[in-house]
């Protein structure tokens, strides 16, 4: 499995979100910026390239930062981001000072933090008051919509196997909610629309089937996956495939401790 395609297909996903709620948030040129479960950084290259378009000097070492779990991530991060301050630790526990960061933001990460709200909780102390907490995509799978029917259970097995990996599958409905406990203020959730145009590239189609590949592993036989395959395919030449999964953002604004 290629993560660094895959969450660089993801960061594909959210950039206008992105793009819209630093404008809206007047974040354009924050001093501090940090990504808690930065991945392989894909975001925060998009985000280091975003900054450099705009202004040579708009980031430095001292502004982005990247914190994840596992080092093999952060060593492939370090050749995206090269820009980035990259540090290892949990987001439940992030090695930080109090108050240091003018933006903390998960992307496609608390469904995989067993106890997302404390991660929230962290974040919030790191951030100054008035600062911004984000999380840019949280998916929720129990809302997903599938046609044709034959790819209906198709949808079903890869929550199931991603509920076996660990993930909360249903985290996005959650997320308002857990914005509210964790006690930040002005809040904003919504969901990332979806819309259908031309179909798909075929890297995109290439790297959705390796991921539900790898997540079906063991799960159904290289012959039933193949014939799904066709089915998807087949449907989108069509113009009639739908895949909707809601996947859900929300933000919040630091207060005081």
């Amino acid at each position: 499995m290629d993560w660094h395609r895959r969450f660089t297909q993801q960061a594909r996903w959210t950039e206008a979100l992105r793009r819209y709620l630093f404008a809206r948030l007047d974040m354009g040129r924050p001093s501090r910026i940090l990504e808690m479960g930065c991945g392989t950084g894909a975001a925060l290259e998009a985000a280091q390239q975003n900054a450099a378009q705009q202004d040579a000097a708009t980031v430095s070492p001292e502004q982005l930062y990247g914190l994840d779990i596992r080092r093999d991530f952060l060593k492939r991060a370090g050749q995206a981001a090269s820009q980035a301050l990259l540090v290892q630790g949990d987001a439940r526990r992030p090695p930080f000072a109090s108050h240091s960061f003018d933006c903390v933001y998960f992307h496609f990460t608390l469904l995989w933090i067993a106890d997302p709200l404390s991660a929230l909780s962290a974040a919030r102390r790191l951030v100054r008051t008035g600062g911004w907490v984000m999380a840019l995509a949280e998916p929720d799978y129990g809302g997903r919509i599938d046609y044709p029917e034959a790819l209906v259970e198709t949808g079903r097995l890869q929550e199931q196997a991603l509920r076996r990996q660990g993930a909360e599958t249903r985290l996005g409905r959650r997320l308002g909610g857990l914005f509210h406990q964790a006690g930040f203020q002005n809040i904003e959730t919504g969901v990332i629309s979806g819309q259908w145009g031309e179909p798909p590239s075929q890297d995109d189609l290439e790297q959705e089937w390796a991921t539900l590949e790898d997540d079906l592993q063991g799960v159904i036989s290289k012959a039933e996956l193949a014939e799904l395959r066709q089915i998807d395919l087949n449907a989108w030449r069509a113009g009639e495939r739908t895949l909707f999964v809601p996947t859900f953002y929300a933000v919040g604004q630091g207060k005081d401790h």
